[in-house]
């Protein structure tokens, strides 16, 4: 196939103006110890559409900060101290609000999730049709094709099936690291009051289901390699058991027997 000439570029490219509806694309990677996976990801990302970059650097051992200024990165903060992958989040999300963003997606720089999802996760949200959008390495079998750990596809789905039931949704799973979020979502839900920690990541959904919004899913290829980012045995248990209690403060709440401040919204779902 050859290039494209320059007025089909030109039409390529309003194509993708009109898909998102001109609204601003803010994509955040939450890194540690990224410095060999993030020129991949980063030469993946479809900048035809997306306007900035984030990375928020949580401490890293390695030189992810060296490594995303050489890449050209605009936007890079680094945190002096490690303040776990909740608290990266946290940052992430606070800068892509504050550069007007209107909608925020989270891409691990690990690899482990392809950037050339991100046009369709944004269009999902551009054309309203849901607000949020996860990134399911359950839907199309993705996760095992991928090289999931057979006991983490079993704690997912027992997870999954367990926060279903307490929660009253009905999400494959809740345990993606790939997310997007529109900015009324954002401003809506008081996310800085999460862990900083991995429960983060559910504590947040909890926030969005409680709030009102809806969450779409997409089936997402992903991949388990040596630089993949993931957590060991003793830190999935723990985190399993944050899930789990997050789950019954949840349901608690919507039974109406707890007023817990993880739901104290910081404005009303317009």
């Amino acid at each position: 196939m050859g290039k494209l000439s320059d007025k089909e570029q030109i039409f390529t490219f309003a194509q993708y103006l009109i898909m998102i509806n001109n609204r601003k694309l803010v994509v955040v990677l939450p890194a540690y110890n990224a410095e060999k996976t993030l020129e991949q990801t980063y030469k993946e990302i479809p900048f035809d559409i997306v306007d900035e970059v984030v990375l928020v650097d949580d401490a890293s051992r390695d030189k992810t900060v060296e490594e995303a200024a050489r890449i050209g990165i605009k936007h890079v903060i680094k945190h002096e101290k490690n303040k776990g992958y909740g608290g990266n989040q946290k940052t992430c999300y606070n800068k892509a609000l504050s550069l007007g963003a209107d909608i925020v997606i989270m891409l691990h720089p690990d690899y482990q999730y392809t950037p050339k999802l991100i046009p369709s996760m944004a269009n999902i949200i551009a054309q309203d049709l849901y607000p949020v959008v996860m990134g399911s390495r359950i839907l199309g079998k993705g996760a095992l094709k991928g090289g999931m750990p057979m006991y983490k596809y079993i704690f997912n789905r027992c997870l999954t099936l367990t926060q279903n039931i307490l929660i009253g949704q009905k999400l494959s799973e809740y345990h993606t690291g790939y997310r997007a979020f529109s900015r009324e979502v954002l401003e809506t839900i008081p996310f800085d009051r999460c862990s900083d920690d991995f429960v983060f990541d559910n504590q947040m959904l909890s926030q969005i289901f409680m709030a009102g919004f809806e969450i779409g899913e997409i089936t997402c290829p992903t991949k388990y390699f040596e630089e993949a980012s993931s957590i060991n045995f003793s830190r999935s248990a723990t985190y399993g058991m944050g899930v789990l209690k997050t789950s019954l403060v949840h349901l608690f709440q919507r039974m109406g027997l707890i007023h817990s401040p993880l739901y104290e919204m910081k404005k009303k779902k317009v």
